[in-house]
């Protein structure tokens, strides 16, 4: 893929601007030496159509996802048709062609944790030929993570038969290392660059800064995705996505009224540290562990006083909130303040996932009712805890609780795709944000490009 941008119905007066733009100072003689026998500008134009795709409205596209839980990278070939619709609003206008998932190597996870809390590399003890400084990491971490990411792409490829040239963009939203919108910033950590070169195909990446260039958050982008795919006239639909952080998207049946999306809190995040860090597993299947549990009320109420819950949207959060520092430090101070209180892990793992379910429902609450046709729709690696999706649907009395799989698209591929798709929308100079969600003050074209 030479370039995106499609120039086939361009003039000859705006292909001699383009080419006087880039330096030629006589676009007349430059076009025709061009052209392969010198002889008019519709040559140059049949010559051009052969090196640049004439769409990209319905081509392949990759995406991937590795979110805060850190559980795995996640990959999707998909291909988007946005003429697709059926009366019942089963299926979205995307067809599924392939996923792959692979776990994250040991020592990568380890750093990228460690660089996802200040200073948090000064714990990692150096092997031969490792960083000592907290940049050095970073451009470590960077490399080895697209060297990663670049590995499972071309094992999606390799298993789905797909030739890399057929693929139009590799969506890649990167992993979020630091996210402070109250400062203006957010980091993204991943060399595009590398993957670009090991799979041949042109990567979209650092898709949030743009949006925080116009006042936004950054965050979340994936409701921009909800909507053009998910919404329906006849109903309210909320999409909860339960990742290492909860939050939501509310689709309103009428066009006219915007849609809202933001963080909630935390989900995994808490609940696979704390399940990790007490068992020999590295997350709570099923939830069986948490419903083996009693609720510390006292605790739930002391955990919910965190700033963040009271904050009104738009808002977004990570790791920097909500991490197992900052509930260690807070089971302490429970401790200080209910010494006759005694409790076991497991009732730490049933309490924050009521924490997850009860703040997350909270907000859920404020947009349906008894009286509106609503349905709660939930994705993420979260969908799959049993026991959480039941005190979800304990909290959610006035509508059904499913997950994304009755919507057509398995809730653990829903952020893949929307990466796919928000890397489809940049290259065709299409906005990816959804201002009333992020804050930001206009929509825009969002990520950068690094072509093959």
């Amino acid at each position: 893929m030479t370039n995106p941008a499609s120039i086939a119905d361009t003039d000859h007066n705006a292909l001699a601007d383009l080419l006087m733009n880039n330096g030629l100072d006589n676009p007349s003689d430059d076009i025709d030496d061009l052209t392969s026998d010198n002889s008019n500008y519709a040559t140059l134009t049949d010559a051009l159509e052969q090196t640049v795709f004439e769409s990209f409205d319905d081509g392949l596209y990759i995406g991937m996802m590795s979110g805060t839980s850190l559980d795995g990278m996640d990959t999707v070939l998909c291909q988007f048709n946005p003429e697709v619709s059926n009366e019942d609003g089963t299926q979205p206008p995307m067809r599924l062609l392939a996923t792959y998932s692979q776990d994250f190597p040991p020592r990568l996870r380890e750093v990228l944790l460690a660089l996802c809390q200040p200073n948090g590399v000064n714990q990692l003890v150096p092997e031969a030929d490792e960083p000592s400084s907290e940049l050095d990491w970073f451009g470590w971490a960077s490399r080895t993570y697209a060297e990663f990411a670049s590995e499972v792409v071309n094992a999606l490829l390799q298993q789905s038969n797909t030739d890399p040239e057929s693929v139009l963009a590799i969506g890649c939203h990167g992993q979020t290392v630091r996210h402070r919108p109250q400062m203006g910033f957010t980091l993204q950590l991943v060399d595009a660059n590398i993957i670009a070169e090991r799979t041949g195909i042109s990567v979209v990446s650092d898709f949030r800064r743009r949006d925080m260039a116009v006042g936004g958050q950054g965050a979340p982008l994936v409701p921009a995705f909800h909507q053009a795919l998910f919404a329906n006239p006849d109903s309210t639909r909320v999409l909860l996505n339960l990742g290492g952080i909860a939050n939501i998207t509310v689709l309103p049946a009428s066009e006219e009224i915007q849609v809202v999306g933001y963080d909630t809190g935390p989900a995994n995040l808490l609940l696979d540290a704390w399940t990790s860090l007490h068992t020999d597993n590295s997350y709570d299947a099923g939830g069986a562990w948490a419903q083996s549990g009693t609720l510390i009320e006292s605790l739930l109420q002391q955990l919910l006083t965190h700033p963040f819950f009271a904050q009104s949207h738009p808002k977004s959060t990570g790791r920097e909130d909500f991490n197992l520092t900052w509930l260690q430090g807070e089971l302490q101070a429970f401790e200080q303040a209910n010494a006759n209180i005694s409790y076991s892990a497991a009732d730490v793992q049933a309490t924050l996932t009521e924490l997850t379910a009860i703040s997350a429902s909270t907000q859920i609450n404020m947009f349906v009712s008894p009286s509106k046709n609503s349905s709660v729709y939930v994705c993420g690696g979260g969908a799959l805890n049993d026991y959480l999706m039941t005190r979800l649907q304990a909290h959610l009395p006035h509508c059904k609780v499913k997950t994304t799989e009755h919507l057509g698209l398995a809730p653990t591929w829903v952020e893949a795709v929307a990466f796919a798709w928000l890397a489809r929308q940049t290259l065709m100079g299409e906005t990816g944000n959804l201002p009333a969600v992020t804050g930001a003050n206009k929509g825009v074209v969002l990520g950068q490009v690094c072509f093959a």
